[in-house]
């Protein structure tokens, strides 16, 4: 096994993408690749969760916020489409059907595992049970596009601290490594808060650490980066949660400081993408701490991709 240690996303991206480049080569589904064999990766500041890495890597955090509320969220409504239409190609008549939050929030249509979860540590502490499935053999050997590459979370309850540990049975470094921990160690935040435990570290388990031979390039030009900086807090309580989730994803204020900068960042990119990008530019430059800086440096990356018109002033001076 190798282990990889990290205080924050930023430097896990960078040794995970180092080592996944000195795989070896392997090709499943035909796809070019280099490979890693059983990974376990540890990061021990899971609020210091947003990757930002230009010029290299740019991400999308409107759909690293929006992801997440849509697992969270129990949904497999194809609204998610509207933040990353590359979705599209693994759905299975317009549905995805590896979708996670059915199988967090609805598990057979009547387990909340994630309520479980909770329910299980409350009654017992020290409990090893605490565990969420997402890998379901009688859906996923039946042939559809989108299989889960997350097996399944576990979380540890140890002297006042939550651990959260994640299996993976496969993970593409450069692609879905920062959106996936992005939503992970969400979850593993709100956990600990719904159990009034400290934020213990976060463990991620890879049988199958990968990159594509097309982002090689890419990858090779990825250089010192800075460290991400910790996320805005987003405990919250139990009761009410649902709704609060059904207010960021139409872009409504909760009064959460923490919640308000997740659904400001996923209408400001509905703006975007219905062509009112001046409008969009001025709501993320008004997002404050580490995603309107990412939500402004991904519209900088859009612009140039589309030879668009230049951010106005205030969002380039930010």
């Amino acid at each position: 096994m190798t282990n990889l240690t990290a205080d924050t996303v930023a430097e896990l991206f960078t040794g995970a993408t180092t080592l996944a480049k000195s795989g070896e080569r392997v090709g499943p589904r035909g796809m070019a690749t280099r490979e890693v064999l059983d990974v376990h990766m540890r990061l021990t500041q899971p609020r210091a969760r947003l990757l930002y890495a230009p010029p290299a890597r740019i991400l999308n955090p409107a759909f690293a916020a929006g992801e997440t509320v849509w697992h969270l969220s129990g949904s497999d409504a194809p609204w998610i489409f509207d933040y990353n239409a590359k979705l599209r190609e693994f759905a299975d008549e317009g549905v995805l059907r590896g979708a996670y939050g059915p199988r967090m929030r609805n598990w057979a249509g009547n387990v909340d595992q994630l309520q479980r979860v909770v329910e299980i540590l409350k009654a017992d502490p020290d409990s090893r049970r605490a565990v969420i499935q997402l890998y379901d053999p009688a859906q996923d050997a039946a042939g559809h596009k989108d299989v889960p590459c997350t097996l399944g979370f576990s979380f540890h309850l140890r002297a006042g601290h939550l651990h959260m540990s994640t299996s993976m049975r496969g993970q593409d470094v450069w692609i879905g490594l920062p959106y996936d921990l992005f939503f992970y160690t969400t979850l593993h935040e709100l956990v600990a808060g719904w159990l009034d435990a400290d934020l213990g570290d976060f463990h991620h388990h890879v049988s199958s650490l990968h990159i594509y031979e097309h982002h090689i390039d890419q990858a090779e030009e990825l250089t010192e980066i800075t460290a991400s900086p910790l996320m805005p807090e987003l405990t919250t309580p139990w009761e009410g949660f649902d709704h609060l989730l059904s207010q960021v994803e139409v872009g409504a204020a909760s009064g959460h400081p923490g919640w308000d900068a997740m659904a400001e960042t996923m209408r400001s990119y509905r703006l975007w993408k219905s062509g009112l990008r001046e409008q969009a530019w001025r709501a993320a430059d008004t997002i404050a701490g580490p995603l309107g800086q990412a939500l402004i440096g991904w519209y900088g990356e859009l612009a140039r991709r589309n030879k668009a018109s230049v951010a106005p002033a205030s969002a380039r001076t930010r």
